[in-house]
């Protein structure tokens, strides 16, 4: 069974990573330029699909942290008082 199992997990790995690959933008991707990782995912396909996921793909945007309001600034608690 895992005889079976680990090369289809890598197989699905490697399609994934290079889906996601065709769908970035080329000057989001770090590192190295698209075709690199991209052969680096066919060649070496397990140290290429993690080294596309943890350092090649588009860092996400951080959403701003909100500060918590104070109850002064907050019109619902003061009409409430």
């Amino acid at each position: 069974m895992l005889r079976v199992l680990f090369p289809i997990l890598v197989i699905a790995l490697s399609v994934y990573c290079l889906v996601d690959m065709s769908g970035t933008d080329e000057d989001r991707v770090r590192l190295l330029p698209r075709y690199a990782w991209a052969v680096a995912v066919i060649f070496v396909p397990i140290a290429g699909s993690l080294g596309w996921l943890f350092a090649g793909r588009p860092a996400k945007p951080r959403a701003p942290r909100r500060r918590p309001m104070a109850p002064d600034d907050d019109d619902d608690f003061l009409r409430g008082l």
